[in-house]
C-alpha cells in the first residue's frame, strides 16, 4: 500500500547552484529505484535567508517534492540525505489521506 508523502531538503548555501540543483536529480533518481513517483516536479525555491544562522550558515537552498511511494522506501534516501555535508536540513512526513486529496495526490490503491 502505497502513501502520500511530503520531502523538502535545505541545501548549504555555501554550494554553487548547479551543484544544489544537482540534489533534484538525485532525489528524483532514488525515488524511482525505489519504485515511488514524483507528483508533479520537485518544487525549487532557490536561495533564502535563515531566520536564524543553522550550523552557523546565514542561507541555504530550498526544495519540495510530493510524492508517492511505499512505507520504509524511502529510508535510504533519508540516511543519504542525513550523511550528506551538503544537506542542512531535511524533512520527510506522511501526508494523512485527507491532505493528500485536497492536494491532488492519487494514491494507487491495491
Amino acid at each position: 500500500m502505497q502513501r502520500a508523502y511530503e520531502l523538502m531538503v535545505i541545501i548549504d548555501g555555501d554550494v554553487d547552484d548547479p551543484k544544489a540543483q544537482a540534489w533534484m536529480k538525485t532525489i528524483s533518481d532514488h525515488i524511482d529505484e525505489v519504485g515511488g513517483t514524483l507528483h508533479d516536479k520537485i518544487d525549487w525555491w532557490g536561495k533564502r535567508q535563515f531566520a536564524y544562522p543553522i550550523n552557523k550558515k546565514p542561507s541555504g537552498y530550498y526544495l519540495v517534492a510530493q510524492l508517492v511511494a511505499d512505507p520504509g522506501a524511502l529510508d535510504e534516501l533519508e540516511r543519504v540525505l542525513r550523511l550528506a555535508d551538503d544537506i542542512v536540513r531535511h524533512k520527510l512526513i506522511r501526508l494523512p489521506e485527507e491532505e493528500a486529496e485536497r492536494r491532488g495526490i492519487a494514491v494507487p490503491t491495491a
